[in-house]
């Protein structure tokens, strides 16, 4: 169905998507990576073909709790803006708004 301004309903819904607040399910948590140094330590310029992704990032949004052994709920201990490391496989790499984000 097209809504009268022309607009397809698919689009309107991008739209909507994209104003909304993302929160993660459970103990989910997104992160952004942070950018890698262009440099090393002595001072050697890194071309991007030979960078790896970073292992670190800043929590971006954090689920409302988990669950221990035996089911009982537990708060998280992360809260946005946090810094974080994670292995180099975790997670899962979605495009929010454009931008990257993991989501472990």
């Amino acid at each position: 169905m097209i809504p009268r301004g022309g607009i397809s309903a698919p689009v309107q819904m991008r739209i909507i998507v994209a104003k909304t607040k993302f929160r993660p399910l459970r103990d989910r948590v997104v992160v952004k990576r942070v950018e890698a140094e262009e440099k090393s330590k002595g001072g050697i310029i890194i071309p991007d073909t030979a960078k790896e992704k970073p292992q670190q990032g800043e929590v971006v949004a954090v689920g409302p709790r988990g669950r221990d052994e035996n089911g009982k709920l537990v708060l998280m201990d992360l809260k946005a803006g946090d810094r974080v490391l994670f292995g180099k496989w975790s997670g899962t790499e979605v495009k929010l708004d454009g931008e990257e984000r993991l989501i472990t």
